[in-house]
């Protein structure tokens, strides 16, 4: 593989002019083909298949509802002292009804006071209307939410006060707010002082910018053929950006090491390419295969968020392989800083690494002291992660602190019970339904949690009836999660008819089954691929194990670290957190798939080094120590790259983007700084030669030469052959 991607790199280095405008074409025509064929996204998560899915279509079919449009509540509380029925406010009320009927894209607005299906709490201070769109959810375009929040604010006026809530307020999240600019910014500081020159940082950036763009321009086009979630380009461009940044800085530091060495500008680049660019091919490999095996979940909007994440993994590694060698070579030896251009040439780009300062220090302490590091880094990270055998996980996500839609909320939390703002809807369904329903309300009265249950609700044929029962708790309590799996025991046993538990909250406890479910599977899938491969990349046993099981404590504690700040409230208002509650169900098994490309990244890039010095015959300790001094600087910058750019989408995110942001910047902190910097090297030096101990019966694995040794044994043979007499 060396070999192919240094002549890949040469080919890159004589065609820059054709690769450069190759990818700006790619670019224009991605942009164009968004502009033209863009579809629109969705907010909601559903699997189908499951109890609480199946249910919604058949109410579909059955009554002719469902959630095919996009619903807003429009909740109205009458002055002090006064009800809704006094004629003043009634009034009032029936005019904000008549103008949110009229309102562009709306198709209904009910009456709160309407005799046939009344909305009003029984002190009659309370009600709200339900805003019917012909827009499915997320699809109520920003004119048609202005126009109904001008509403809102007219009905205020009156003396009522009116505040809205609902699907039909949803936005698809955006990026390119001030934390994205603020990650990208400090990501630009760290290249700049990595590489002692801005105009190489700012190359590096506009790379990894174009290989993102291309994916999310992809993704974009998608829109319009497949339904995607709305978080999918975002994901996709979080991670894109990061690896892309970074998979650049590997190519361009290993090319500025070969020009120390002495090399000229073209067998700098072939060089960079062969060898740093096959740790680039093995560590995006690595991230694909974790973000597509989000498949075992068999979740299907999960499976589309892996593929497009990988997508646009595959971009940055192309990228990185072809545009990054095509501009370096437009910038010669400027990608040196000017003091060092001059410089004699070094024999081995280790011997560049400084046997003083910081990271010679690090490294010598961290072996010196081995079973002290050793302790300290898995005491440590065991204690961050004890929270995580307490995580919750929902996905129904809090509205924003201080908006309407929280206003709103809270409204009908006082005026009904906490439990209106997640009822859970029965769906029966056979002969006489309505009647089957009526006798099965007393025994759903009665469980824990009921506040009240509504009288049943006949389909047209009389074959269906629905039931909609109001907890006592809010629909992301334990109480109401375990009402849920209550109904669904009371009502198994029903003659005759079938009954089935749907609703938001029961979607939602679904959807957190299934992905619990299938977390440990995918864990297993995820830490054995990352054994197998550590194995052939190093050829050996024990630092695949010492590895991988730092790859779990990382998972341990990063998500144990997300739980304390997004569940429990320690240290919220750092990460401008609105209000606390279960993780978004999406946030654990993305940030295991995320997370392992990365850890296997920095694992690879760092002990292939180490490898590389034992292999040419230094003791243990001495090779842990020169690997350290030469890559760990590269693995530092790339940590705190990684953790701008995550920690980015953090302070401005929604819900969804914000735990797994944060989890994801304080995973990469913990994986490279406490287990690839103290646990890895310290646990090398206590193991000594037996780190790199393979058994005599899996000799015959092949040898992944992910740092392109052989490409540099070749040169070197052919620097002997050309330089020995006759």
């Amino acid at each position: 593989m060396a070999a192919l991607l240094a002549r890949l790199g040469a080919l890159a280095h004589r065609r820059r002019w054709s690769v450069v405008l190759v990818w700006l074409a790619v670019l224009v025509a991605g942009g164009a083909g968004a502009a033209t064929l863009a579809g629109e996204t969705t907010t909601s998560f559903s699997i189908p298949g499951q109890e609480s899915t199946v249910a919604l279509d058949r109410i579909q079919a059955e009554f002719g509802a469902g959630d095919s449009g996009a619903g807003a509540q429009v909740v109205v509380r009458a002055p002090e002292g006064t009800t809704l029925t006094d004629p003043t406010q009634a009034a009032a009320l029936q005019q904000l009804v008549t103008e949110l009927g009229a309102l562009p894209g709306v198709v209904s607005a009910s009456n709160p006071l309407d005799p046939a299906a009344p909305t009003v709490n029984q002190d009659l201070t309370t009600g709200y209307s339900t805003v019917t769109y012909d827009a499915g959810p997320g699809e109520v375009t920003p004119a048609e939410q202005d126009a109904l929040r001008g509403a809102v604010a007219d009905a205020r006026g009156s003396g009522l006060t009116v505040e809205v809530a609902g699907q039909a307020l949803e936005a698809a999240p955006e990026v390119g707010g001030i934390g994205e600019v603020a990650g990208v910014v400090v990501a630009v500081l760290v290249l700049a002082l990595t590489y002692g020159s801005l105009v190489v940082a700012g190359m590096n950036l506009l790379t990894a910018a174009v290989g993102v763009g291309i994916g999310v321009l992809g993704i974009t086009i998608t829109t319009g053929f497949l339904e995607l979630s709305s978080t999918t380009s975002i994901l996709a461009a979080m991670l894109g950006l990061a690896v892309g940044i970074d998979y650049a800085l590997f190519i361009i530091n290993r090319y500025r090491q070969e020009l120390r060495r002495g090399a000229d500008v073209p067998a700098a680049i072939a060089t960079a390419v062969g060898t740093a660019g096959s740790a680039v091919v093995t560590a995006g490999l690595t991230v694909v295969i974790a973000l597509v095996g989000l498949f075992v979940a068999g979740i299907p909007f999960l499976t589309q968020m892996g593929v497009a994440a990988g997508a646009t993994i595959v971009v940055a590694v192309l990228v990185a392989l072809t545009l990054v060698p095509a501009v370096l070579s437009f910038l010669g030896r400027r990608a040196l800083p000017r003091k060092q251009r001059d410089l004699p040439p070094v024999a081995d780009p280790d011997d560049a690494a400084p046997t003083t300062g910081l990271f010679a220090r690090w490294a010598a302490g961290v072996t010196r002291h081995r079973v002290v590091a050793l302790l300290a880094a898995v005491v440590a990270l065991g204690v961050v992660a004890v929270p995580v055998v307490s995580m919750r996980t929902t996905l129904i996500q809090a509205p924003p602190a201080g908006s309407t839609q929280e206003r709103a909320q809270q409204l009908l939390a006082d005026g009904f019970g906490a439990g209106v703002n997640g009822p859970i809807t029965v769906l029966i369904e056979g002969p006489d339904a309505a009647t089957a329903a009526g006798a099965a309300t007393p025994g759903i009265q009665g469980l824990p949690d009921v506040v009240t249950v509504t009288p049943p609700v006949p389909s047209a044929d009389g074959d269906a009836a629905l039931l909609t029962v109001v907890p006592g708790s809010g629909p992301t309590s334990a109480a109401t999660e375990q009402l849920v799996e209550d109904l669904r025991g009371q009502l198994a046993d029903l003659d005759g008819v079938t009954a089935s538990v749907t609703g938001q909250t029961a979607v939602s406890v679904d959807v957190a089954a299934s992905l619990n479910s299938a977390l440990p599977v995918y864990l297993a899938l995820v830490v054995g691929l990352a054994f197998v491969l550590l194995v052939l990349v190093f050829r050996s046993l024990l630092v695949p194990l010492v590895g991988v099981l730092g790859f779990l404590l990382t998972i341990g504690a990063s998500l144990g670290a997300t739980v304390a700040v997004f569940q429990w409230g320690w240290l919220g208002a750092l990460v401008n957190l609105d209000s606390t509650g279960p993780l978004i169900s999406l946030t654990p098994i993305l940030v295991i798939g995320i997370l392992f490309g990365l850890a296997m990244d920095y694992q690879v890039f760092l002990v292939s080094r180490m490898h590389e010095a034992h292999a040419h015959g230094r003791s243990p300790v001495a090779a842990i120590r020169s690997g350290f001094r030469s890559a760990a600087p590269v693995v530092f910058a790339a940590a705190l790259i990684m953790f701008s750019v995550f920690a980015g989408f953090v302070p401005a995110g929604d819900a969804t983007i914000k735990s797994i942001g944060f989890a994801l910047a304080i995973g990469v902190l913990l994986d490279a700084f406490v287990v690839r910097m103290v646990l890895v090297p310290a646990a090398l030096a206590l193991l000594g030669e037996r780190a790199w101990w393979l058994p005599r019966w899996l000799s015959w694995l092949p040898e992944l030469d992910v740092e392109g040794a052989a490409l540099q044994r070749d040169r070197h043979d052919d620097r002997e052959l050309v330089g020995s007499p006759g």
